[in-house]
């Protein structure tokens, strides 16, 4: 029966993993990309603002990066347990697998890897998403997954996640990852409004854009945390073994870069109000602008001008007239032709 391919008749071989997200790794590739032109660019800033404007870069392309890719990951929560179960359907052969469990936003991700991988004449390597994002249906993807005859493991536990089932485990992540993939959304609209604050003289509204880029997180987690702790859990019961779910890398990227946001809005905003040239320093803006500004081309000329602000100018001082100069002007005014005034 195994003799063509290795694979039992009527069933579709494993299809080809890639070792990571293909959308993270697309969006970690677009910020290093990004992380790579301003470095270039870096060796052209002189002195201690290089090492500011260095920061302020990493810093900013790591939260966005962070909440993007965190918003398309399905590692929110996570579980793995190694059983040996049943493999297919009309079979009663059994097999030593790990067998792994990613819930993310907008769906589910279920892994089965055989120990070993050759097993039954077969390889043992699955890796199967199911989404239930806007425009996606789930039931009809379970329906598909049976058509093609997956292994039963990964059946079953797509089965649990299905509108019909009886555990709700649906409704909870179905709830849960829209309204903290939303929360997420607004979270990086106010991280691009931060960023456009920031390089304007505009500083504070930069740091309560930057605070809202952290509460919104924050809020994302907690929507995600209510919805899925609400209801009592779902055994997942697989062989002799139980499977157990926990939060994910995701969940605690967001939890780390939410507060490293509130922390430096709270900052900016403190700096502001305490340290207002500092701040400005840090961000590489002048500390002496001053909307009445002079040009004085004493250094540098019209390549180079030197402002100064009105309050430096020295103040026009009145020259009185000596009794000379004056007697001369009254005598031209008085009498034009006479030959004594024109001495």
């Amino acid at each position: 029966m195994a003799a063509l391919g290795h694979t039992f008749p009527f069933y579709a071989g494993p299809k080809p993993t890639f070792p990571v997200d293909t959308t993270s790794a697309t969006i970690i590739m677009i910020f290093l990309t990004a992380l790579a032109t301003f470095i270039v660019i870096l060796p052209g800033i002189r002195g201690k603002t290089r090492l500011f404007w260095l920061l302020r870069v990493v810093t900013g392309l790591f939260i966005g990066a962070a909440i993007l890719a965190v918003n398309f990951s399905s590692e929110w929560s996570v579980g793995q347990v190694s059983t040996n179960t049943s493999y297919k359907a009309f079979s009663s052969a059994w097999i030593s697998a790990d067998i792994g469990l990613q819930v993310g936003l907008g769906g589910v991700n279920i892994t089965l890897t055989g120990t070993p991988m050759q097993q039954l004449n077969e390889t043992i390597n699955y890796n199967e998403e199911f989404t239930w994002r806007l425009g996606e249906n789930y039931a009809e993807e379970y329906t598909k997954a049976m058509e093609k005859g997956l292994p039963d493991p990964v059946l079953y536990l797509a089965e649990k996640f299905t509108p019909r089932s009886p555990c709700g485990l649906y409704r909870q992540y179905h709830l849960a990852g829209h309204y903290a993939s939303a929360m997420l959304w607004v979270a990086f609209l106010c991280w691009l409004l931060a960023n456009v604050m920031l390089s304007m003289p505009v500083l504070v509204y930069g740091g309560y854009m930057l605070l809202a880029t952290g509460i919104f997180q924050l809020l994302a987690l907690l929507f995600f945390s209510m919805a899925t702790s609400l209801t009592p859990p779902c055994p997942l019961h697989l062989g002799a073994s139980v499977l157990h779910t926990h939060h994910g890398p995701a969940f605690w990227i967001t939890l780390t870069t939410g507060l490293l946001c509130v922390l430096l809005g709270l900052a900016m905003v403190v700096a502001h109000r305490m340290q207002p040239h500092r701040l400005k320093a840090f961000f590489n803006q002048s500390v002496d602008e001053d909307p009445m500004l002079e040009w004085s081309p004493e250094e540098g000329g019209l390549l180079s001008p030197h402002y100064r602000s009105m309050a430096d100018s020295p103040e026009p001082q009145d020259i009185p007239l000596s009794e000379a100069s004056s007697t001369k002007a009254y005598c031209k005014e008085a009498h034009p032709e006479d030959p004594d005034c024109a001495l």
